[in-house]
């Protein structure tokens, strides 16, 4: 392997839409990505919505309590308004960054604000994948003429940029998402959750009251894989409403006994449950513009079965890396999971396939292809990024109407 060229070492400012305070997959995108590039040298700082006590990495600058909104089929936690818009300033003016990158900047939070008010070299990265997108129709004309200033646009996934020119025009190239599978690939398996023939075990991660991220499809399927398979657990990661009574209320105390309920784990504890399992089920129904969970446990080992939707299909190269089901159908999903853990041989010709797909999606490569955009936007560009002069007049679109207050 050639040694990597010298890189100029740059001041970078990244923007994260969505709170701290309730982490999700763009917050771990964006801590992910700037660790990465700390490590490669370069100076980073990220400004997110927290609250003021919430524990922040130390690159890190809180932009205040978000609230939360309903957003893509989920509840998005962010933060707008005047005093929002102040903090955006003072942030910008004191990081005098090289180039600034925003995420998901046509969202109503700090990605818009900083759009908006700062000029120079931007980068803005798109996460969403949806085939019709009313947040995203009313939020256009807000910021159609400040998605100029973009110096270049990325996408996540071929998903993500098709939403983009359909909704905004324009392009991007597609850059996927990060993950770091060495730490993957080197977890350890936990006895408490490793699968025997007798007893298989499968995973679910994610929120579990976010109905698009699938935990009712999988919960339909699980009297029909113990019909077949009796020893089955089913382990279900991730923080919500559902518990064992409404499990026991859905599918009786036999079947709900199967179902096991971690709560929140640690990053640690993700990658050693999925070291663990026979199989990872990711049953979304819609509204996901990659897998990034899908990718950890392809990286872990893990055999993937997933819903056919068009970004985990290309994750999972088209069934080569991953087994397919028919999205939103329990029985299809039912009888995928009782072939794929009857049979041992296809699950390691899956995950040995899909070991070889997921180093593509490794943070080594992708910061790599991240750091081509941003030497592009900057060459040529001797002058940080500033403020842009004609914000003061876009200021006034922030001022809160009479009787509501800025959220702080």
């Amino acid at each position: 392997m050639s040694p990597r060229r010298a890189e100029r070492t740059l001041r970078v400012g990244i923007v994260c839409p969505y709170s701290y305070d309730v982490p999700g997959g763009v917050q771990f995108h964006v801590r992910d990505l700037a660790e990465a590039l700390i490590a490669r040298g370069h100076t980073v700082s990220v400004l997110a919505p927290a609250d003021d006590d919430t524990p922040i990495p130390e690159y890190m600058t809180a932009a205040g309590r978000a609230i939360p909104v309903r957003y893509n089929g989920a509840v998005a936690r962010m933060t707008f308004g005047p005093v929002t818009a102040a903090r955006v300033r003072k942030w910008l003016a004191a990081g005098e960054f090289d180039v600034l990158h925003l995420h998901e900047p046509v969202t109503p939070s700090l990605g818009m604000l900083a759009l908006w008010i700062a000029d120079g070299p931007i980068v803005a990265t798109f996460h969403t994948a949806l085939i019709r997108s009313r947040p995203l129709q009313m939020a256009y004309p807000l910021v159609r003429q400040s998605l100029e200033k973009i110096s270049a646009r990325i996408a996540v996934s071929e998903d993500a940029r098709r939403t983009l020119v359909e909704h905004m025009g324009g392009d991007a190239v597609v850059i996927p998402n990060g993950v770091y599978v060495d730490a993957f690939t080197a977890a350890t398996s936990d006895p408490r959750w490793t699968g025997t023939p007798e007893r298989p075990t499968i995973a679910f991660l994610g929120r579990l009251d976010e109905a698009r991220k699938g935990l009712p499809v999988l919960l339909e399927a699980v009297p029909r894989v113990l019909a077949e398979l009796p020893g089955a657990r089913f382990l279900v990661a991730g923080r919500g409403e559902t518990g064992p009574d409404e499990v026991r209320e859905l599918l009786g105390d036999e079947a709900a006994a199967a179902v096991e309920f971690l709560g929140g784990i640690s990053d640690e504890d993700k990658a050693n449950l999925l070291a663990s399992v026979d199989v990872y089920c990711g049953p979304q129904t819609g509204g996901e513009s990659f897998g990034i969970v899908l990718v950890e446990a392809m990286s872990a080992g893990a055999t993937v079965v997933a819903s056919d939707l068009g970004a985990f299909s290309r994750v999972l190269d088209d069934g080569a890396a991953g087994i397919l089901f028919r999205t939103g159908d329990s029985a299809d999903l039912a009888s995928t999971l009782v072939r794929v853990l009857r049979d041992p041989d296809l699950r390691a010709r899956v995950s040995k396939h899909a070991l070889e797909v997921v180093r593509q999606y490794d943070w080594a490569t992708v910061t790599d292809q991240v750091l081509a955009v941003y030497e592009m936007v900057v060459a040529g560009r001797d002058a940080p990024v500033g403020e842009d002069p004609s914000s003061i007049r876009g200021a006034r679109l922030l001022e809160p109407r009479r009787g509501r207050g800025d959220s702080r």
